[in-house]
């Protein structure tokens, strides 16, 4: 095989996004709509040439551990300019693929099937069958069938303007032959523009057998121009990826209104309820439920574990047969251990909450580390900032904290030890103690926690 250049064209303003965001930075899923063509382009063992213009320093900055040649086209004065741009920076014994920054669904195994074709040919093209082919470049074809041009909409006659193959733009070409029709293109046009489209009628002038392989998928080659178009792939995409979940095992109550946007693991009767959206790299054990409209993001969730409605996990763990919500919170580097309960409208964030504890309702827990068995009462809240700096508190196993408490960190509570509802708690409680601050705080060290009746 020749060695493989890229091109990406990524150099529009995208003005019918109405967006301050360059086109090819607008989000699809989990990546840009330029990451997804670069991922595409990655298995072809290929250079990769980026042509960048509108936002080039937000582009640039938005590709990360990539080998890229940037490109700038000062002047955007058509696609035929934007590859010449690219191309004294590639040998002539190149194969050139040039792509789209904004037709994100593209496919390796298709780029790899027309890179073939143009290695035996030299020149090849990727075109498509549409119902309906108002606003593309038509693909001309003689009486035999060999492609001889490519006609641009606004160029072509009504006869052409009723074929249905459609140009896809995304051409393979050998580089020595597209240097020299790139420098033969002229702005005779309706737009005034150099267009890439115009090297397949000087390649059928030379003679030259034009390979083309026509996509069996219009929306592999779907171009994303405004807001509508680019919801519509992010349906296809969503659609695509939960049919692989169901066929794996996930249960789905509505596959319409399922979304993942990054990588998602799943253990065997996993059940998944409506809205729920799935964010970066989450794992699920085995028979994991989560109710409607949570919003689950790098997290892991251990066996038999339920989040109940609208609940948020971020950057945070839950272990087996514990219960998350409804309305809770896990905010980053939460712990959650097994058996335990994070009720209805808490809040935790950056803390451990030990095996079988429990903070069932109303409440926040921050920069804290809770033992085994804790019973966290309600609207209970560690006061872990001061204005300039955060403290720890700490729960230890067997603790009893009342409603309505706050605990002022740096705070240690003792083993086995309770705090009477309403108190604030500024020093440190011994184990097995309860500790009362309604007036002024008291500990009485020989006291002995209530049972319950036999009945």
């Amino acid at each position: 095989m020749p060695t493989i250049d890229v091109i990406i064209l990524a150099a529009g303003d995208g003005s019918r996004m109405k967006s301050k965001t360059p086109k090819v930075l607008q989000q699809l899923s989990d990546k840009t709509l330029l990451q997804h063509v670069i991922d595409a382009a990655l298995p072809l063992d290929a250079n990769l040439n980026i042509v960048i213009g509108h936002g080039a320093k937000l582009v640039k900055g938005s590709v990360l551990n990539q080998d890229v040649n940037w490109v700038v086209q000062k002047e955007q004065l058509g696609t035929g300019h934007a590859v010449q741009q690219v191309m004294p920076d590639i040998d002539d014994n190149s194969v050139c693929l040039v792509l789209y920054g904004d037709v994100p669904l593209i496919q390796s195994i298709t780029l790899s099937m027309l890179i073939e074709k143009a290695a035996d040919s030299g020149f090849a093209l990727l075109s498509v069958v549409l119902k309906n082919p108002d606003g593309y470049g038509r693909i001309k074809r003689n009486a035999t069938g060999e492609i001889i041009a490519i006609v641009e909409q606004k160029d072509a006659s009504e006869r052409e303007l009723e074929i249905n193959e459609i140009s896809t733009g995304i051409v393979a070409v050998k580089a020595s032959l597209l240097r020299n029709y790139l420098n033969n293109l002229t702005t005779n046009n309706a737009q005034g523009e150099l267009y890439l489209t115009d090297i397949v009628e000087m390649a059928n002038a030379n003679s030259v057998n034009i390979s083309s392989f026509i996509c069996d998928s219009a929306k592999q080659v779907m171009g994303v121009n405004d807001k509508n178009q680019l919801a519509e792939l992010e349906r296809v995409i969503q659609q695509k990826q939960v049919a692989e979940f169901m066929t794996g095992g996930l249960g789905v109550k509505d596959p319409a209104r399922f979304d993942c946007r990054g990588k998602l693991s799943f253990g065997k009767d996993c059940v998944i309820d409506i809205n729920v959206v799935f964010e970066g790299n989450n794992t699920l054990g085995d028979n994991v439920t989560i109710a409607p409209n949570c919003i689950i993001k790098n997290a892991k969730i251990g066996d038999n574990s339920e989040i109940k409605a609208n609940s948020i996990i971020e950057d945070s763990t839950v272990g087996s047969n514990t219960t998350i919500g409804p309305f809770a919170r896990l905010r980053p580097e939460s712990r959650i251990g097994n058996n335990a309960k994070i009720g209805n409208f808490v809040e935790v964030k950056k803390s451990t909450i030990g095996d079988a504890s429990k903070v069932s309702h109303h409440s926040y827990v921050g920069d804290s580390t809770l033992g085994k068995g804790v019973n966290v009462g309600a609207g209970v809240i560690t006061c872990n900032y001061d204005g300039a700096n955060k403290y720890q508190t700490v729960i230890k196993d067997g603790a009893f904290i009342g409603s309505d408490t706050q605990l002022i960190a740096p705070v240690t509570i003792g083993k086995n030890a309770t705090i009477g509802a309403g108190s604030t708690i500024t020093k440190d409680v011994p184990d097995e103690s309860l500790s009362l601050s309604r007036n002024k705080q008291t500990t009485l060290g020989n006291w002995k926690r209530p049972t319950k009746n036999s009945t």
